[in-house]
């Protein structure tokens, strides 16, 4: 009998992933049973930490908030400023009150002086 030849299925899916984890270091990048492992870890903690960054930016924006509202003593924390901002209704995010608080610290102040009132 002749000599079959694989075909190269398997070769391409190898190929694949050695180039994701071409940037890996030592055998995590070179043994094909390894790279596999840490194939799946790495997409498994980008996964989980796509959620975990969200949470963390909310948290950083929250604190800059937080530290602008104290810093000029108004009469309020930062859960009073957003209690007040839902009731006078204005729509803004956390985020964008944060940016407020970082580059301009007056129009912070001009916006909690309008809810109080």
């Amino acid at each position: 009998m002749t000599r079959i030849k694989r075909g190269y299925i398997a070769r391409r899916r190898r190929t694949k992933m050695r180039l994701f984890a071409s940037s890996f270091r030592g055998a995590h990048s070179r043994l094909t049973r390894t790279i596999t492992q840490q194939k799946l870890r790495a997409l498994a903690s980008a996964h989980r930490d796509r959620d975990r960054q969200k949470r963390d930016f909310r948290r950083l924006w929250i604190t800059r908030i937080n530290a602008a509202i104290r810093d000029n003593k108004v009469s309020y924390s930062y859960s009073g400023l957003i209690h007040n901002l839902y009731k006078s209704q204005l729509l803004l995010n956390r985020k964008i009150l944060a940016q407020i608080a970082i580059l301009n610290k007056n129009c912070l102040y001009m916006i909690s002086n309008e809810i109080i009132t």
